[in-house]
Protein backbone atom coordinates (compact mmCIF):
# COMPACT_ATOMS: atom_id res chain seq x y z
CA UNK A 1 0.00 0.00 0.00
CA UNK A 2 1.49 3.37 -1.10
CA UNK A 3 2.64 5.69 2.07
CA UNK A 4 -0.01 9.19 2.43
CA UNK A 5 0.82 12.20 0.51
CA UNK A 6 2.11 14.76 3.46
CA UNK A 7 1.35 18.23 2.37
CA UNK A 8 1.85 21.28 4.12
CA UNK A 9 -0.42 24.38 3.56
CA UNK A 10 1.52 27.36 4.43
CA UNK A 11 -0.87 30.23 5.46
CA UNK A 12 -2.72 31.51 8.56
CA UNK A 13 -5.86 29.29 8.82
CA UNK A 14 -8.98 31.13 10.37
CA UNK A 15 -11.93 29.37 10.63
CA UNK A 16 -13.84 32.47 9.74
CA UNK A 17 -12.21 32.47 5.90
CA UNK A 18 -14.29 30.79 3.97
CA UNK A 19 -11.10 30.40 1.48
CA UNK A 20 -9.37 27.99 4.27
CA UNK A 21 -12.51 25.97 4.69
CA UNK A 22 -12.75 25.53 0.73
CA UNK A 23 -9.36 24.70 1.16
CA UNK A 24 -10.01 21.59 3.43
CA UNK A 25 -12.93 20.47 1.35
CA UNK A 26 -11.09 20.48 -2.27
CA UNK A 27 -8.18 18.44 -1.17
CA UNK A 28 -10.66 15.89 0.21
CA UNK A 29 -12.61 16.21 -2.97
CA UNK A 30 -9.62 15.47 -5.46
CA UNK A 31 -7.94 12.57 -3.20
CA UNK A 32 -11.34 10.76 -3.49
CA UNK A 33 -10.82 11.45 -7.34
CA UNK A 34 -7.66 10.07 -7.45
CA UNK A 35 -8.31 7.57 -5.05
CA UNK A 36 -5.15 8.67 -2.57
CA UNK A 37 -4.04 9.29 0.75
CA UNK A 38 -3.05 12.64 1.87
CA UNK A 39 -2.07 13.77 5.38
CA UNK A 40 -2.08 17.73 5.10
CA UNK A 41 -1.01 20.21 7.71
CA UNK A 42 -1.57 23.42 8.17
CA UNK A 43 1.32 25.29 8.76
CA UNK A 44 0.98 29.05 9.95
CA UNK A 45 3.71 31.27 7.86
CA UNK A 46 5.98 32.44 11.28
CA UNK A 47 5.93 29.30 11.97
CA UNK A 48 7.59 27.97 8.70
CA UNK A 49 9.65 31.01 8.85
CA UNK A 50 11.44 29.27 11.42
CA UNK A 51 12.17 26.20 10.04
CA UNK A 52 16.00 24.76 8.82
CA UNK A 53 16.53 23.65 4.97
CA UNK A 54 16.14 20.24 5.63
CA UNK A 55 12.84 20.21 7.44
CA UNK A 56 11.09 21.13 4.60
CA UNK A 57 12.19 17.80 3.04
CA UNK A 58 9.99 16.32 5.61
CA UNK A 59 6.68 16.74 3.21
CA UNK A 60 5.83 16.07 -0.10
CA UNK A 61 4.39 19.23 -1.45
CA UNK A 62 3.44 22.73 -0.44
CA UNK A 63 0.50 24.63 -0.69
CA UNK A 64 0.54 28.65 0.04
CA UNK A 65 -2.87 29.16 0.91
CA UNK A 66 -4.87 32.41 0.37
CA UNK A 67 -4.45 35.11 3.09
CA UNK A 68 -4.96 37.25 4.77
CA UNK A 69 -1.40 36.74 6.07
CA UNK A 70 -0.08 37.62 9.80
CA UNK A 71 3.32 38.74 8.21
CA UNK A 72 3.55 38.27 4.63
CA UNK A 73 7.36 39.04 4.80
CA UNK A 74 8.06 35.73 5.97
CA UNK A 75 6.69 34.20 3.04
CA UNK A 76 9.93 35.31 0.72
CA UNK A 77 12.03 33.13 2.76
CA UNK A 78 9.52 30.15 2.67
CA UNK A 79 9.76 30.28 -1.52
CA UNK A 80 12.98 30.16 -1.19
CA UNK A 81 14.02 26.84 0.89
CA UNK A 82 10.89 25.44 -1.05
CA UNK A 83 12.64 26.22 -4.47
CA UNK A 84 15.89 24.91 -3.46
CA UNK A 85 14.63 21.59 -2.36
CA UNK A 86 12.73 21.38 -5.99
CA UNK A 87 9.42 20.67 -3.92
CA UNK A 88 5.76 21.07 -5.97
CA UNK A 89 4.52 23.92 -4.99
CA UNK A 90 0.99 25.36 -5.50
CA UNK A 91 -0.07 29.06 -4.67
CA UNK A 92 -3.43 30.08 -4.31
CA UNK A 93 -4.56 34.35 -4.14
CA UNK A 94 -2.13 36.65 -2.50
CA UNK A 95 1.08 34.62 -2.18
CA UNK A 96 1.26 35.43 -6.31
CA UNK A 97 2.33 38.89 -5.55
CA UNK A 98 5.06 37.30 -3.30
CA UNK A 99 6.59 34.93 -5.42
CA UNK A 100 6.32 37.38 -8.24
CA UNK A 101 8.54 40.08 -5.86
CA UNK A 102 10.88 36.85 -4.66
CA UNK A 103 11.64 36.55 -8.82
CA UNK A 104 12.37 40.52 -8.97
CA UNK A 105 14.88 40.45 -6.19
CA UNK A 106 16.28 37.09 -7.26
CA UNK A 107 17.08 38.90 -10.95
CA UNK A 108 17.47 42.13 -10.25
CA UNK A 109 14.85 42.43 -12.42
CA UNK A 110 13.95 46.44 -11.18
CA UNK A 111 17.35 48.20 -10.92
CA UNK A 112 15.74 51.41 -10.77
CA UNK A 113 12.88 50.88 -8.71
CA UNK A 114 10.09 51.50 -10.33
CA UNK A 115 6.29 50.02 -9.71
CA UNK A 116 6.39 46.43 -11.64
CA UNK A 117 3.32 45.24 -10.43
CA UNK A 118 -0.19 47.15 -9.55
CA UNK A 119 -1.57 47.20 -6.35
CA UNK A 120 -4.66 44.45 -6.04
CA UNK A 121 -7.26 45.56 -8.16
CA UNK A 122 -9.75 42.67 -6.06
CA UNK A 123 -12.13 44.30 -4.38
CA UNK A 124 -11.12 43.95 -0.47
CA UNK A 125 -12.89 41.76 2.10
CA UNK A 126 -15.10 40.22 -0.86
CA UNK A 127 -14.57 37.58 -4.14
CA UNK A 128 -14.64 39.16 -7.72
CA UNK A 129 -15.82 36.61 -10.41
CA UNK A 130 -12.95 36.36 -12.81
CA UNK A 131 -12.99 34.44 -16.47
CA UNK A 132 -10.00 32.14 -16.07
CA UNK A 133 -8.85 31.03 -19.95
CA UNK A 134 -6.40 28.17 -20.36
CA UNK A 135 -3.89 29.03 -23.11
CA UNK A 136 -0.85 26.31 -22.19
CA UNK A 137 -1.52 22.85 -23.77
CA UNK A 138 -1.01 21.14 -20.62
CA UNK A 139 -4.02 23.28 -18.73
CA UNK A 140 -5.94 23.03 -22.18
CA UNK A 141 -5.97 19.53 -21.37
CA UNK A 142 -7.34 19.77 -17.48
CA UNK A 143 -9.83 22.04 -18.00
CA UNK A 144 -11.00 19.82 -21.34
CA UNK A 145 -10.15 23.04 -23.58
CA UNK A 146 -13.05 25.37 -21.50
CA UNK A 147 -12.74 28.41 -19.25
CA UNK A 148 -13.99 28.78 -16.28
CA UNK A 149 -15.68 31.13 -13.82
CA UNK A 150 -13.22 31.35 -10.59
CA UNK A 151 -13.43 34.14 -7.64
CA UNK A 152 -10.55 36.28 -6.71
CA UNK A 153 -9.58 38.17 -3.51
CA UNK A 154 -6.22 38.94 -5.78
CA UNK A 155 -5.93 40.50 -9.13
CA UNK A 156 -2.66 42.23 -9.91
CA UNK A 157 -1.73 43.69 -13.15
CA UNK A 158 2.32 43.31 -14.08
CA UNK A 159 3.67 45.65 -16.07
CA UNK A 160 5.11 45.29 -19.35
CA UNK A 161 8.59 45.45 -19.18
CA UNK A 162 8.42 42.95 -16.40
CA UNK A 163 5.85 40.51 -18.00
CA UNK A 164 8.22 40.51 -21.50
CA UNK A 165 11.26 39.31 -19.21
CA UNK A 166 8.83 36.96 -17.03
CA UNK A 167 7.75 35.15 -20.12
CA UNK A 168 11.06 35.06 -21.77
CA UNK A 169 13.25 33.78 -18.78
CA UNK A 170 10.96 32.39 -15.98
CA UNK A 171 7.68 31.71 -16.25
CA UNK A 172 5.08 30.02 -18.94
CA UNK A 173 1.47 31.33 -18.74
CA UNK A 174 -0.68 28.76 -18.35
CA UNK A 175 -4.14 30.95 -18.10
CA UNK A 176 -5.24 34.17 -18.73
CA UNK A 177 -8.33 36.28 -17.62
CA UNK A 178 -11.22 38.15 -19.46
CA UNK A 179 -8.79 41.39 -19.27
CA UNK A 180 -6.06 39.64 -21.00
CA UNK A 181 -3.39 39.45 -18.48
CA UNK A 182 -1.92 36.61 -16.83
CA UNK A 183 -4.03 34.84 -14.06
CA UNK A 184 -2.35 31.10 -13.84
CA UNK A 185 1.70 30.97 -14.45
CA UNK A 186 4.42 28.11 -13.46
CA UNK A 187 8.12 28.41 -13.19
CA UNK A 188 9.95 26.90 -15.54
CA UNK A 189 12.99 26.13 -13.24
CA UNK A 190 10.52 23.99 -11.16
CA UNK A 191 9.36 20.59 -10.91
CA UNK A 192 5.70 21.97 -10.23
CA UNK A 193 5.40 25.76 -9.08
CA UNK A 194 2.30 26.74 -10.37
CA UNK A 195 0.21 29.96 -8.84
CA UNK A 196 -2.76 31.20 -9.79
CA UNK A 197 -4.69 34.29 -8.66
CA UNK A 198 -7.73 33.26 -8.60
CA UNK A 199 -8.69 30.41 -5.69
CA UNK A 200 -10.08 27.10 -7.31
CA UNK A 201 -10.98 25.50 -3.87
CA UNK A 202 -13.88 27.74 -3.63
CA UNK A 203 -15.40 26.50 -6.80
CA UNK A 204 -14.71 22.58 -5.60
CA UNK A 205 -17.31 20.25 -5.47
CA UNK A 206 -17.40 16.40 -4.23
CA UNK A 207 -19.39 15.85 -8.02
CA UNK A 208 -16.86 18.26 -9.59
CA UNK A 209 -13.35 18.53 -8.24
CA UNK A 210 -11.14 21.61 -9.16
CA UNK A 211 -9.10 20.53 -12.44
CA UNK A 212 -6.32 22.17 -11.18
CA UNK A 213 -6.12 20.78 -7.84
CA UNK A 214 -6.54 17.44 -8.90
CA UNK A 215 -3.53 18.24 -11.06
CA UNK A 216 -1.33 19.31 -8.24
CA UNK A 217 -1.80 16.24 -6.21
CA UNK A 218 -1.60 13.65 -9.08
CA UNK A 219 1.96 15.41 -10.05
CA UNK A 220 2.80 15.52 -6.16
CA UNK A 221 1.92 11.86 -5.84
CA UNK A 222 4.10 10.78 -8.95
CA UNK A 223 6.89 12.79 -8.35
CA UNK A 224 7.28 11.70 -4.56
CA UNK A 225 7.22 8.11 -5.95
CA UNK A 226 9.89 8.85 -8.41
CA UNK A 227 11.86 10.56 -5.93
CA UNK A 228 11.50 7.70 -2.77
CA UNK A 229 12.73 4.95 -6.36
CA UNK A 230 16.05 6.52 -6.74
Amino acid sequence: MAEALKIAIIGDFNFTYNAHHATNLAIEHSTRLLDIDVNYYWIRIHEAANWKASHFKNYDAFWIAPGPFENVFFLNGIFHHIMDAQLPLFITGEGIRVLLDVLIRSFNLNPNQEKLISDNLAPKETFEKIEVVPVSVELKKLYNDLSRVEFTAARFSIYPQLLDYLRKELVDIEAINQFEEPEIFSLKSQPFCVASMSIPQICSTREMPHPLISGFFNFATQWTQQMKAK
